[in-house]
Formats: C-alpha cells, sequence, structure tokens
C-alpha cells in the first residue's frame, strides 16, 4: 500500500504541481479542489501517465462536515494519510475597509483559518496514533505583514500563521511534522495569477518578468520544496519558511 498525501487545493499551480511531486516519489495523491472537475481529471491522467497513483475529489472545504467526510472516506478506502497539503487560497482583492463586508471578512477566516482547523482536528489524532505525519500549510505574504485593502486576507492569514505554531507546539513532541511554508511572491498559475489578472495582463506579465526570466514563482520548483520539507529527519524539522523569485525583495524590505 503506498503512503496517501493528501492535497487540498489542487489547482494547476502549486497545489497540483505539489501532488504530482509526491506521486512521483511513491506516494498514493489524493487531489481536492472545489470547481474544474475536467482539469481534476485531467490533471490525475497526468499523474497516471507518468507512472504515478492518483485520484481526484471535488470538494467544497467550507461545506459543513466534507473535510471531515474526506478525511474519513480517504482513511477507510484508499490508506492512512501520511502528508496534507493545506493549500486553500483566500484573497478576496483589495478592498478599502468600507468595502469588505461582514460576509467577504468571514469568508476569509472560514478559508484560510477555519478549514485549517478542521482538517488537523481530523488528521491530527489519526497521526498521532501512528506517531508519524506531516501536514504542509501554504500561506502568503500576508500572514506577516498587513497592507491596505487586505484587511480580510491579512487577518485570515495571520490566524492561519498562529494555528499552524499552536499545532507545532501540541502535535510536534508526538511526532508531527507540521509546516508553515509563506509564498512571498506572484506564482506562474493560471488559476490563481491568471484569473486575477485576466488572461492578456498575466500573459504579459509572464513575458515580461516569468519564463526564462524566472521572475515568478515557477510552481513545479516550489513543489521541490514541499518534498523535501516532508521528508527530513525528525532532529531537523523545518517549521516556517518563505519562498520567492530571486528578482523579489523580501517582505521586509518593503
Amino acid at each position: 500500500m503506498k503512503p496517501v498525501c493528501l492535497v487540498i487545493g489542487a489547482g494547476a499551480g502549486i497545489g497540483g504541481n505539489v501532488g504530482k511531486r509526491f506521486a512521483q516519489g511513491g506516494y498514493h495523491a489524493v487531489l481536492c479542489r472545489r470547481s474544474d472537475k475536467e482539469g481534476l481529471d485531467r490533471l490525475v491522467g497526468e499523474i497516471e501517465a507518468e507512472g504515478g497513483s492518483a485520484s481526484g475529489v471535488m470538494l467544497n472545504a467550507i461545506e459543513a462536515g466534507a473535510i471531515e467526510d474526506c478525511v474519513a472516506e480517504v482513511e477507510a478506502g484508499i490508506g492512512p494519510i501520511e502528508v496534507v497539503v493545506f493549500n486553500l487560497g483566500a484573497q478576496i482583492g483589495d478592498r478599502t475597509l468600507a468595502n469588505t463586508s461582514y460576509k467577504q471578512f468571514e469568508m476569509g477566516w472560514r478559508l484560510a483559518t477555519f478549514a485549517l482547523f478542521r482538517v488537523a482536528q481530523s488528521v491530527c489524532p489519526r497521526m498521532e496514533e501512528r506517531g508519524k505525519g506531516t501536514i504542509l500549510v501554504t500561506s502568503a505574504t500576508a500572514a506577516v505583514r498587513g497592507n491596505a485593502g487586505q484587511h480580510s486576507h491579512a487577518a485570515a492569514m495571520g490566524g492561519r500563521r498562529m494555528l499552524c505554531q499552536t499545532l507545532n507546539a501540541e502535535f510536534s513532541p508526538k511526532g508531527i511534522h507540521v509546516a508553515h511554508i509563506l509564498i512571498d511572491g506572484a506564482v506562474d498559475a493560471p488559476d490563481t495569477l491568471g484569473k486575477m489578472l485576466g488572461e492578456e495582463r498575466f500573459q504579459q506579465l509572464r513575458e515580461v518578468r516569468g519564463l526564462a526570466n524566472d521572475g515568478l514563482l515557477v510552481p513545479s520548483k516550489v513543489a521541490e520544496t514541499y518534498f523535501h520539507v516532508a521528508q527530513q529527519h525528525r532532529s531537523a524539522w523545518t517549521h516556517e519558511l518563505d519562498l520567492r523569485a530571486f528578482s523579489d525583495r523580501p517582505w521586509w524590505n518593503h
């Protein structure tokens, strides 16, 4: 039986590429996303064509019971979850305080913080019983710096970061590796940055900064870091790290 890597938020960017990398490394990748079943099926097909093992799940992470049911079904039907990659975004765009509704603010919290809490409550007891497990959490610059227009996102991601710290404090001594991975830059991903900018502006940005210029974070390269962190010996675990393109200024120098 192959070890299982559960990816929550497996789009065409970081999540999907992390799933591919774990499948290449001998895991069965369970890829979860909220929309675009055609894209999900294509991703699973690509992994299988390369000799890997994967399955896809359509998952609305803010729906009551959806995360909990998914974890239970994977554990019962596929195998023990050794790695969870929590990759849900919570960006609602730049909005002034007056233009941020209660619903929008709460949505950021539900996606960024409450969903991670629910994942942890579902997997940590199982991992604790087995004495091992890894939870890799994708985060953002907003977790460490609150900019104007980012009230929902910064509050949500700041909460995500603190939740990772409390989970680490409780479960690291029990053999569970919790890592907070801060993506401090633009990612060359069509279903995140591409959707925010629109196809034309996205391609212009890729031509100016991305592609051979290496000025956008390349998802397949980011995935290598996730895989490496998951394989670390417990005597030298990383809890927090940040990633950015070589030409980007780090968050603390802005």
